[in-house]
């Protein structure tokens, strides 16, 4: 996953809230780790 940390940030929040889905299911389909979730989307 690369580019711009806002980008990605967006694009993972974005993904949890429409799918409803969890932060392990997010890293998963993303191809991050969970920790790697948290770091961006708290940022």
């Amino acid at each position: 996953m690369k580019g711009n940390i806002e980008e990605r940030a967006c694009a993972l929040a974005c993904y949890i809230i429409e799918n409803r889905t969890t932060v392990r299911a997010a890293a998963k389909v993303f191809g991050v780790s969970k920790s790697t979730v948290h770091t961006e989307v708290i940022k």
